[in-house]
């Protein structure tokens, strides 16, 4: 592919399940050798090789901020050394920040569509032949101000980003898909998105299973795997709140389980998720890390195994600052420590910490 398929509302994509294989070209890069603004419908490059009419393209600088400086466009026509954009650059990009121009793309791609259906299909990034692309902006599926999408029975592998990766899209659900060895996160759900569901699905392979991010809020994971990630099988963080993970397998993930990350204010806590009927098994060194702050957490009729001694040594631990924090009716198994909790050195007399309404 060269560029994403961009998807309209109203339609259904379907394929033939691992026959139908979407796989992103080798991705180039170079560099601007002239100053872009925001205005503009053109940038000039170093080297136009490997840009033609119709490519994806990505427009970035390597100015420091909480995120790139970086957009998406398709190139109109290619003119000696001046690719033609199908709009405005909206941001600038100059020399003297390292402006480049790379063709990076996602595969699936969609702004302000709604009601659509993918299905039975496989995508693949072509994750060695192509640069990394941070997952605010693109990822194998990528969507932003979209409702009520499913995606059925898709496969998205060798992302050198994200695999889903929607923003500000309520009923987002995902029923059979998987997202295998990204570079990143396996599903994103991020930026007020409300209600996403995710049932069947496995995430195996990536940086981060499933990433809730910013203000992402009653959503549903259940029978779920998220296995073998490199840092956490679920995290949660900023504003994400009322969100429940349901019988979920979450094992042998590099560092944490399930992480509730501690944020830089109280106003930004994970408050009222909860965990039900989840096995955690192996996972490196913690089953479940409630960070700072963090509020009104449940974890219930869920099993903690350590098979391996020198993995998942504690099963749950809470952070000091926790509150109110409910443990019910959950089974350990060779677990070295089956919770810590630091606020018992705050404050002492809880009673049994294996059945715990604080």
């Amino acid at each position: 592919m060269r560029n994403a398929v961009h998807l309209r509302p109203g339609i259904t994509l379907r394929g033939s399940g691992e026959e139908t294989v979407f796989k992103k070209g080798p991705s180039v890069t170079t560099a601007l050798v002239r100053e872009t603004d925001w205005f503009e419908f053109a940038v000039q490059v170093e080297n136009p090789t490997g840009f033609t009419p119709g490519c994806g393209l990505a427009l970035s600088t390597e100015r420091t901020e909480i995120w790139p400086a970086m957009r998406l466009y398709t190139v109109t026509a290619v003119e000696d050394d001046v690719l033609y954009l199908d709009q405005r650059t909206e941001k600038n990009y100059w020399m003297s920040e390292g402006a480049k121009a790379q063709t990076l793309f996602p595969l699936l791609c969609a702004f302000n569509v709604d009601d659509v259906r993918v299905e039975d299909i496989v995508l693949d990034g072509n994750r060695e032949e192509n640069d990394h692309i941070d997952g605010n902006y693109a990822g194998a599926v990528f969507i932003q101000y979209c409702d009520r999408w499913t995606f059925k029975n898709v496969v998205a592998r060798n992302y050198n980003g994200d695999a889903f990766s929607f923003q500000v899209c309520d009923d987002i659900h995902f029923e059979d898909c998987h997202a295998l060895n990204n570079a990143d996160r396996g599903f994103h759900p991020g930026s007020g998105s409300q209600r996403p569901l995710f049932r069947r699905c496995t995430a195996s392979g990536n940086n981060i299973g499933l990433f809730w991010c910013w203000s992402v809020c009653d959503g549903v994971a259940e029978d779920c795997v998220f296995s073998g990630n490199r840092l956490h099988g679920v995290n949660f963080g900023h504003r994400d709140t009322d969100n429940v993970l349901r019988d979920c397998l979450i094992e042998r993930n590099g560092e944490v389980g399930v992480l509730f990350r501690r944020e830089v204010n109280e106003y930004r806590t994970p408050d009222r998720n909860r965990i039900e009927g989840c096995i955690f098994r192996d996972n490196g060194q913690f089953g479940v890390d409630i960070q700072w702050k963090a509020k009104d957490i449940v974890i219930r009729d869920c099993q903690f195994e350590s098979t391996d001694a020198s993995s998942q040594k504690v099963a749950i631990r809470i952070a000091p600052e926790a509150e109110r924090i409910v443990i019910e009716d959950n089974l350990f198994r060779n677990c070295a420590v089956e919770i810590e909790d630091l606020r018992e050195r705050r404050d002492s007399g809880h009673g049994d910490p294996r059945d715990r309404r604080s």
